[in-house]
Formats: structure tokens, sequence, C-alpha cells
């Protein structure tokens, strides 16, 4: 049984540890410096930016607030006029309890104009999946992964030019297929890329959020370094969580250059495109994880869209509220798959289809 207070002991003494690797990292390498060392190591983990030479490892937030109310004043301010969207997935899939080999994909989203009347849709659009559709496994998966993505294009192309932020749920970096067979993982790279390229054209940025990291870029950079136990024996969340200043403080942007074992080199190339961050969002728990793509960062608007995420979080108390939007319009229950059934029952009996529930089915239902 894992004792917690000796944990949070163990935990306590290694702070020395962390601050002395990170403190050395952040005041004696320039940009050039940082390159120059990790020139001999194709993918180091991470790389430096610009913001090598102009911030702090981790840059404090202000103003902080006494309250929330002032907070959530300062939020709408922020938000003021500023479109934000965010796309969610959620699946049935056939499970045999039908007998007819069909699944559903429902995506859902929601567009925030932030103006005073209070302007915003919530809409969802579905795709229903038959036997040609289910040719493998992970087919589901992936046409909800592209209905995700389809739509945070096409909110970008409708707002091109605009003030406006698109949130994705989940890492632009492809270490997250590692349970997609080889043969699959295609498409998915190549859907990331056209919405890095569809960001950069329109100007609207798009912020991947991963709210619990297991990243290890950043502690994988500083073992290349000498300053960390290699093998990434920390994660970066974990390594930062101790000394972030405060609420709404981030780490300097580093460019993502992960040894990904999962993925060739040819195929992970774009990595160098995605800039990442760690931004503190909650008292007690560890940063959450930002990627957005380059472009970003080297036209200058990081710190407004930094802003936009804050504000966001402020109003979903912790969370992104595009995000948590998103995600209540885009789950299905365990009533709607039983409409969901009883709908495809009506429907085959009337084109005369063979779509028998098993009576095992039957039998819970009646029982529960």
């Amino acid at each position: 049984m894992l004792h917690p207070g000796k944990l949070a002991a163990a935990l306590a003494a290694k702070q020395p540890d962390l601050r002395q690797a990170t403190r050395h990292h952040a005041e004696d390498l320039s940009q050039a410096e940082l390159e120059r060392a990790l020139a001999a190591i194709p993918w180091p983990g991470a790389l430096p930016t610009t913001e090598q030479d102009t911030q702090p490892l981790l840059v404090p937030f202000t103003p902080q607030w006494p309250n929330h109310h002032q907070a959530r004043t300062w939020a709408r301010e922020v938000l003021k006029g500023v479109t934000t969207f965010a796309a969610d997935g959620s699946h049935l899939a056939p499970d045999g309890e039908l007998a007819l080999p069909v699944g559903l994909i429902q995506v859902g989203w929601f567009e925030n104009r932030h103006q005073p009347q209070g302007d915003y849709t919530k809409d969802v659009s579905l795709e229903l999946l038959a036997a040609p559709d289910l040719t493998t496994p992970a087919a589901i998966d992936w046409r909800r992964f592209r209905g995700e993505l389809a739509q945070l294009e096409a909110f970008m192309t409708r707002q091109a030019g605009q003030p406006a932020v698109a949130f994705f749920d989940g890492s632009l970096i492809g270490s997250f297929l590692q349970n997609i067979p080889p043969t699959q993982r295609r498409p998915y790279l190549v859907q990331i890329e056209q919405l890095l390229a569809v960001s950069e054209e329109t100007q609207v940025p798009v912020v991947a959020y991963i709210d619990q990291s297991h990243a290890r870029d950043l502690s994988d950079m500083l073992a290349h370094l000498g300053q960390l136990q290699p093998h990434g024996w920390v994660s970066d969340p974990l390594l930062l969580q101790a000394l972030m200043p405060g609420w709404g403080s981030r780490a300097r942007f580093f460019r993502c250059a992960r040894q990904d074992r999962y993925l060739a080199a040819t195929q992970r190339r774009y990595y160098r495109r995605v800039l990442f961050t760690y931004l503190q969002t909650g008292s007690r728990r560890p940063p959450v994880r930002l990627e957005l793509p380059d472009w970003v960062l080297d036209r200058g608007r990081h710190e407004w869209v930094l802003n936009i995420i804050r504000a966001e979080c402020v109003v979903g108390l912790g969370y992104p509220y595009p995000l948590e939007a998103a995600d209540a319009v885009a789950v299905l229950t365990r009533q709607d798959r039983a409409r969901f059934l009883a709908t495809l029952q009506v429907l085959a009996a009337e084109l005369e289809l063979p779509a028998t529930v098993s009576a095992k089915a039957v039998s819970k239902r009646r029982r529960r």
C-alpha cells in the first residue's frame, strides 16, 4: 500500500535537485549555446526558441486577484470580441448486442463570439457507419478524430484574419498513435499537418490542450545536457510543478524534438513546427501542457493567446470553458445508446433487415 505522507515527503526531498537542474539550465545557456550543445543529438526531446534569450525558464503572471469575481472581470475584458471554439467527439461502436454492424459518431462543437448579448453556437454532426466503413477496429476512432479536426479547420477558415482561437483536446504530437497499427498511422499525421497549415494560412491559432500530460521532452533535453538522470525519470509537469511561481505562470516556449519510438524520423519531421509550454491553471495540480504552431511565436501572438487560454480557464474554473462545453454537447450517454438501438430496430424492421437484439442484452436491460 502506498503511503501518501511518505510519498509527499520523498518528493519534497527531491525539490532541491529539481531546482538546481532547472536553474542551471535557465541561467547559464543562451539559445546559440544550447543549440550547439544539442547539435549532435538528432532528437534531444526539446530545442530552444527565441525565448531562451528573452524569458526566464518560468515566466510569472500578473495580475493576481484576491477573489474569483475580479478574475472573471479580467477574463471578460480579455475575451471581449474574441471568438473561441472547441470540438469534441463521442461514438457508439457495434458490440454484438445488435445483429447489425452499425456505429455512430457524434462530433459536437461550441463557438463563443463573446459579445455582450451572449452570441454563441452549440451544435453537433452525426455520422452513421455501416459495414463498409467498419473495416478495422480502429475505423471509428479514425473517423471521430477526422471529424473533430474537420470542425476545427472549418472554424479557422471562417474566422481567417479575425481575433479567434481554436482549442483542441489532445496532442499534436503523434505519440498518441502508439496503440494504432503502424499501417494506419499516416492519415492521422497528414490530418495534423493539414491542421497546422490551415492555422498558419488563416492566422487563427490552434491550441492543443493536454490536461494530464506525461511528456518528458524538457526532462529528456536536460538529461542530454547532463543536468538530470537519463531515461526521463520524471515527467515535465512534475519537474516544473514545485517551481511554478503562481497561478497563470508558464514555462518558456520550446520546440518539440521528441525521440518518438512509435514513428519514423520522416513521419515526425513536423514536430519541430510545434512549440510547447506548461501553464499553471490550479494551485494543487501539475501545470498543463500547451502545444501551438510555431508561427504564433514568430508573429508575436503568443502572449495574447496565452491570456485567452488563461481567461477561458477562469471561466471554466481551471479548465478551458470551450472544451468543457464541447464535451457536454458531444457526449453520448447510456440512455442515448438505448435510444440509438431502439431506433435502429424500428428502421431495420421497416427495411426488413436482420437487426435482432441478443437475448443476453434483453436480460441485462430487464434486470437493470
